[in-house]
């Protein structure tokens, strides 16, 4: 893919830049502790999320942290869906973070752009849920499932195996006739793999764009960065925003945090060093 555009839904995104993903997770059992019980509270953060400079909100009814207990499809729809009808009016692109196929289809009718899925689309019917949709499609890589995927992570090549996976899901989206201006991938970090895997796919991102594909990442509060610093998951900005700062510099385009505001900071600073060599870049956050 040669295009510095991204087909979202609704909007075309330029991915000339990084952009913010805020988490706004409709959940009680979000491993950072910040989950909103209520539609009125996801409101309320998705639009505090915005005014801190978030490009995108990334909206899941169903915790994917080591462990999890899966919610039933109706509990996850009741959920997400009302929330999507309520922030569509804010002009911002709606990304859904769902392993359902009812969830996808539903989330789009009601206004999503975005459909971010853990396990790639390979649920029975989630191919058919997106493929014929204007949405963007995130596809990661994870080994396991939530419940257990942390239990005994292994790799002989990390890098290779994680890109491998990824070139075949983004190769069955092309067949089934999605346009690469809607695919974005993702490594998956913290998604079955040890500090020294997602070390080893940090150092390395670089990698994973080589086929023109946004890279999407997610490493905000997450265990990794409580196994380098020693420090609980609500005190891990700081390292939060040097990993975002650190995957914007090998080349990831879109950022997924739950400290939007403190990740702007880092990423508006870096951004107005880069200006120095290439005008305007700066005045485009």
């Amino acid at each position: 893919m040669s295009s510095s555009i991204l087909a979202c839904g609704r909007f075309k995104l330029d991915m000339s830049r990084p952009k913010i993903m805020a988490i706004i997770n409709v959940t009680a059992d979000s491993f950072s502790g910040d989950g909103c019980p209520d539609l009125a509270s996801a409101i309320r953060a998705a639009e505090r999320a915005v005014g801190e400079g978030a490009e995108i909100l990334d909206i899941g009814g169903e915790s994917s942290r080591p462990g999890a207990i899966p919610v039933s499809e109706q509990q996850e729809l009741d959920r997400v869906v009302p929330l999507v009808e309520a922030l569509a009016p804010l002009n911002v692109p709606l990304s859904i973070d769902t392993v359902k196929p009812a969830v996808m289809r539903e989330s789009i009718r009601a206004g999503a752009d975005l459909i971010n899925d853990i396990a790639s689309f390979r649920a029975p019917g989630a191919l058919e849920a997106v493929c014929d949709s204007p949405v963007a499609l995130s596809v990661m890589h994870m080994q396991g499932e939530p419940g257990t995927m942390q239990l005994a992570p292994s790799y002989r090549d990390v890098v290779a195996e994680v890109k491998g996976f990824l070139d075949e899901r983004v190769r069955v989206l092309l067949e089934r006739g999605v346009a690469p201006e809607r695919i974005v991938v993702d490594p998956g970090f913290g998604f079955g793999k040890t500090l020294d895997h997602n070390l080893a796919l940090l150092r390395s991102l670089e990698v994973f764009g080589e086929g023109g594909y946004p890279v999407f990442v997610g490493m905000s509060r997450k265990t990794m960065l409580g196994a380098i610093t020693g420090r609980d998951v609500n005190d891990r900005v700081f390292a939060g925003t040097a990993a975002a700062l650190l995957a914007v510099q090998r080349g990831a385009r879109i950022v997924r945090t739950h400290d939007v505001a403190a990740t702007r900071d880092v990423l508006r600073v870096w951004m107005a060093v880069e200006a120095d060599s290439e005008p305007g870049f700066a005045a485009k956050c």
